[in-house]
């Protein structure tokens, strides 16, 4: 598919409000289940709920820590694997751990439909 047609696609899943299941797991234990339109990141979907820990603060472009998030067990495999990038911006998030990922690099697909994602104790 063309890049163009890509984002046609996005922004037509976008408008129909179709997406994947995304769980965040609060600093408390409490657990926020919405649906993340396809094409956001992990980190849009929190932001655009609400939900507290995630903050975002370079807005998705990679250039901070402040969306750093835990994978539940087994999604570490079935997603792709960080880049360079992505590993030297986890150098600055606290608690990093062999399952940490930062949330604007983890596109919603139909691949990441029932991702489980915790929210660490503090961000950078």
């Amino acid at each position: 598919m063309a890049d163009g047609s890509v984002q046609l696609a996005i922004q037509v899943a976008k408008a129909a409000g179709t997406g994947a299941n995304i769980t965040y797991i609060l600093r408390d234990g409490a657990r926020r289940t919405v649906q993340v339109p396809y094409g956001y990141s992990v980190m849009e979907g929190a932001r655009r709920y609400g939900i507290p820990g995630i903050e975002g603060d370079c807005g998705g472009a990679c250039a901070c820590a402040t969306c750093h998030v835990y994978l539940e067990e087994g999604w570490d495999e079935r997603l792709p694997l960080t880049d360079e990038l992505e590993r030297g911006m986890l150098d600055y998030a606290f608690d990093v751990k062999a399952n940490s990922r930062l949330s604007c690099q983890i596109k919603v697909d139909d691949a990441v439909q029932g991702l489980v994602v915790r929210i660490p104790e503090r961000q950078y």
